[in-house]
């Protein structure tokens, strides 16, 4: 293995020498998200395997490289699992590639995201030198956290090579609940519901339909279920996964998809097209041929961002534009982590 990193490390120097810009891969399941990028590919699924793990600790760490499936595999066995649920959206999806989109699952926003659970990573900076920031536990850290920065950094900072994870035990049981309502009363009832002690895990409005999923003790669902009342969703668990890799009917539309981040407690989005609901109203998907001003407008009014998700026309920008102290933060980070220019130029922002 510490062959392949002074491959990668040569191949950064090259394209340094070269000024050529370098394109990240893994399995190339998350190619649709974020900006156009052009450059050498540099392939990170030879660098894969898991380094450790201590099921007792809680504390996995695995290379790049290495497929989610992998790792969900071993962790069933020993009845854990990824508590921030990430999206795959291809069998052989990497968990650096997890880390650098920083995507979570239906599970974010009772249990927490991609970015709370990473400890630690290992990579490669834009001058070709190894890395290392954080550790194997969890603990108060002074100073900058470098290894949660990757997180969602789209591989624009640096080639990741291992990442160091909390995981956490399977819950004992869940149970997928339906209600009827509309999208005023379901943002209502979903931030009413996550402000008291009910075992909740997700939670998904779509249709004059409210659906959530409840997860923990078997007592503990059995009172949750008696209060809240509901209709039990027989297909629960399959319902959950194709929200989570966007294999619903919802997402198989053409249209441009759109991905608002908004406070939960903000009113229905007012913007023409079909909107399911997410994480107790902090995510808001939404397909239509609305222009990009509009979107973004809409998002600003409800105090939040919007993404172009899916499709549609990167030109306009795929991120949310930035204030422009924000945006100078970014470009030092970048300057400071890849100075010469080599990583997922575009993927991000300009730079």
């Amino acid at each position: 293995m510490q062959e392949i990193i002074e491959k990668f490390s040569e191949t950064i120097h090259r394209a340094v020498e070269q000024n050529q810009s370098l394109c990240i891969r893994g399995s190339g399941s998350k190619d649709f998200y974020g900006g156009q990028v052009s450059g050498v590919a540099l392939d990170v699924k030879p660098y894969r395997g898991i380094v450790s793990y201590e099921p007792n600790e809680l504390v996995l760490t695995a290379r790049a490289g290495t497929t989610l499936a992998e790792i969900e595999k071993l962790l069933l066995e020993n009845g854990q699992m990824l508590p921030f649920e990430p999206p795959h959206f291809g069998p052989t999806a990497t968990l650096g590639g997890c880390i650098a989109v920083g995507l979570s699952g239906p599970r974010r926003a009772y249990q927490g995201s991609a970015r709370d659970f990473v400890l630690g990573v290992r990579m490669l900076d834009g001058r070709g030198d190894l890395l290392s920031f954080g550790g194997q536990v969890m603990k108060n850290v002074a100073g900058y956290d470098v290894s949660r920065l990757q997180v969602g950094a789209m591989g624009t900072l640096g080639l990741l090579l291992e990442i160091s994870l909390k995981v956490l035990p399977r819950p004992v049981s869940e149970i997928t609940l339906r209600f009827d309502m509309n999208q005023a009363q379901a943002i209502e009832t979903m931030n009413l519901w996550a402000a008291q002690p009910l075992p909740l895990s997700a939670s998904c409005f779509q249709d004059h339909s409210l659906t959530i999923r409840l997860s923990g003790a078997v007592s503990a669902i059995k009172a949750a279920k008696l209060k809240l009342g509901g209709e039990t969703v027989s297909e629960g668990t399959e319902f959950w996964k194709s929200l989570r890799e966007q294999n619903a009917d919802f997402f198989a539309s053409e249209q441009p998809l759109w991905r608002f981040s908004l406070p939960s407690t903000a009113k229905p989005v007012d913007v023409p097209g079909q909107q399911l609901i997410e994480w107790g109203g902090a995510l808001r998907w939404c397909r239509t041929q609305a222009d990009s001003k509009t979107m973004r407008d809409a998002a600003i009014s409800a105090r939040g961002q919007v993404t172009l998700f899916r499709r549609g026309d990167k030109q306009v920008g795929v991120f949310h534009p930035l204030p422009a102290l924000l945006l100078n933060v970014h470009k030092k980070l970048k300057d400071t982590f890849d100075p010469h220019g080599v990583f997922n130029i575009g993927r991000m922002y300009e730079f």
